[in-house]
């Protein structure tokens, strides 16, 4: 008998007289109790040639979500989809030393099929057991590989694969609300058809989605998990191209926790209106120059800079185990080893707080009461007086630190979960009001004898560019010397010494990265709300990948002393040949 099919044919040797309905549990929830059962069941196996696992770990997404989409008016995609989808992680080894952090631990790994979606317990601790057989197998083959790959190595400083955490029993009530799915097709066709008065704008879109989903967690340590885990958001979109031939484009993006909370029409449709007005806007301004100087970023330009320069390297990364000959490569963190070192100036503090729900009076996207694995989240102060002073963790041990803080948030590489921000606050001491930083600005212009200075006021963050556009950020951003390539900016003004505001197009960041936080030389009393949808991709890609999480940062507008811009230099599309049809042509 092979070592793969063991076992599977225990457990089927066992279902028999194991397989009995589940207690009545105070709580009626058939998932949950299949859950409950069939872990208790899979956690007492022993293998007379096979390691037992030493963690079992069920999660699963059960969802029922509605979207649509549209262009001019008419509608481009429009379902419905139910499904509980199901994360199943087994452990083999010990904490010390397991199946995981090792570079082939995902290609053992081939997903789950959906699982039932009908509540009758038989179905659902069937698929459980099987998908848990499919989990070991692919751990054990893993686990050996990597034992063997480890055996070609010497004097490799090892850390833990796995630290512990208390349990937790956390059932919160969920409920379902009717989303009135006429209304909102309604809606998302009104909103396109916007962009028929602006013949500049060749492509645009509408799309809108909700999901609401229960999120469950139930693993061999005794954590149980339920919670509500509901998102609905609706992106508008719009690119044009200007007589040059470069691409020019703008979002306007909602996403709210809770449905009702959705702007109304009436916003909705003044957002898609000024995104008309600035897609034509940027079409007709001029390229940008190469600049060096002063910048100040205004409004919720700042807290996106925030969110992806600061935000995005927080989390420590942690390399995998490698074949010899194969070394992966890893985008790590810009803040690594930095700890106690300063990042900001010294009138700064930046809170990263799950806890927190809301904001004078605005929901914040980014609360949680308990992450991926099952750790209950706390504040944690990660730059305090502008020093570096804590990370955010999981429960894959990284250099300097061996337990989680609760920042699980999205399925990582590996075996592990990623770490994500939640509502990260950051302040200042040391402010002067909104109005005030522009009058710096200029005065630093004038001060250098320089024709203008920049005002930023939106960054594509989280990104809505094509991959050809991601691929030549990311090369560019290389061949200035940064690890991190930086979202480019939207809305760029050159602003001159009397004050006036004139539009500029196709900037980049040059060498912008988190040293770069350092250099603020003010802050506005004033601070900015950002919700945004995050993600694991590369710029927070808009539809970049499978698992998203809702994320928040509240900042103060900031001007910088000195800062870097270029005006890239590579091939540009042609403009269309064909003539368009007319726009208002009856349908």
């Amino acid at each position: 008998m092979s070592r793969r099919l063991s076992f599977l044919l225990l457990i089927a040797a066992t279902i028999g007289v194991t397989a009995l309905p589940a207690q009545p549990r105070k709580d009626d929830d058939p998932l949950l109790r299949a859950l409950s059962a069939e872990m208790e069941r899979s956690k007492s196996l022993r293998f007379a040639s096979l390691e037992a696992p030493y963690y079992i770990e069920y999660a699963v997404d059960d969802s029922e979500s509605y979207s649509i989409s549209a262009s001019l008016g008419g509608v481009v995609t429009a379902r419905n989809n139910r499904i509980r989808y199901p994360r199943i992680q087994v452990r083999v080894g010990t904490p010390g030393l397991d199946n995981t952090n090792f570079i082939l631990t995902d290609y053992f790994t081939s997903g789950h099929s959906p699982m039932p979606t009908d509540n009758r317990i038989l179905p659902l601790r069937q698929y459980l057991w099987l998908a848990t057989d499919a989990a070991f197998k692919a751990s054990s083959e893993a686990f050996a590989r990597k034992r063997a790959a480890l055996a070609n190595f010497v004097n490799t400083e090892r850390l833990e694969d796995f630290s512990a955490a208390k349990s937790v029993v956390k059932l919160l009530p969920v409920a379902a609300k009717k989303i009135d799915e006429p209304q909102w097709t309604a809606r998302v066709r009104s909103l396109s058809s916007v962009f028929a008065g602006y013949p500049q704008v060749l492509s645009s879109v509408v799309e809108f989605e909700t999901g609401q989903s229960t999120a469950y967690l139930v693993n061999s340590e005794g954590t149980e998990v339920r919670m509500p885990d509901n998102l609905s958001y609706l992106r508008i979109r719009a690119s044009a191209q200007a007589p040059d031939g470069s691409t020019v484009r703008d979002t306007a993006l909602f996403q709210v926790a809770d449905i009702e909370r959705m702007p109304g029409e009436a916003e909705l449709r003044a957002a898609a209106v000024a995104l008309g007005e600035s897609v034509s806007a940027l079409a007709k301004a001029p390229a940008g120059e190469n600049y060096s100087g002063p910048v100040l970023f205004e409004g919720t330009s700042s807290a996106q800079l925030f969110a992806e320069v600061l935000g995005r390297n927080l989390a420590p990364v942690r390399r995998p185990v490698s074949i010899p000959g194969r070394p992966m490569p890893v985008l790590e963190s810009e803040l690594e080893g930095r700890m106690g070192a300063r990042v900001l100036p010294e009138w700064m503090d930046v809170l990263d707080d799950p806890t927190q729900t809301e904001w004078h009076g605005k929901p914040l996207l980014g609360h949680y009461p308990v992450d991926l694995e099952g750790v209950v989240p706390a504040p944690l102060k990660v730059v305090e007086k502008g020093t570096l002073a804590g990370f955010l963790l999981t429960r894959q041990p990284v250099r300097g630190y061996s337990a989680s803080n609760g920042r699980a948030r999205l399925p990582g590489n590996f075996g592990a979960k990623a770490a994500m921000i939640s509502n990260l606050f950051v302040t200042a001491s040391n402010t002067v009001p909104s109005a005030e930083l522009k009058k710096r600005l200029i005065e630093m212009v004038v001060k250098r004898n320089k024709p203008y200075g920049l005002l930023v006021r939106k960054i594509d963050f989280p990104s809505s560019a094509s991959g050809d556009e991601l691929r030549s950020i990311s090369a560019s951003s290389a061949e200035s010397g940064s690890s991190r390539a930086v979202s480019v900016p939207i809305l760029v003004y050159k602003v001159y010494p009397d004050g006036r505001e004139e539009l500029v197009r196709g900037l980049r960041f040059k060498g912008v990265s988190v040293r770069s936080l350092k250099d603020i030389a003010a802050a506005s009393t004033e601070s900015y709300l950002f919700d945004f949808v995050n993600n694991t991709a590369p710029f927070a890609l808009i539809g970049g990948a499978n698992y998203v999480t809702g994320s928040t940062v509240v900042a103060p507008a900031v001007l910088f002393d000195d800062l870097d811009f270029e005006r890239p230099q590579e091939e540009l599309p042609k403009l269309p040949i064909v003539p368009p049809p007319p726009l208002m042509a009856s349908n």
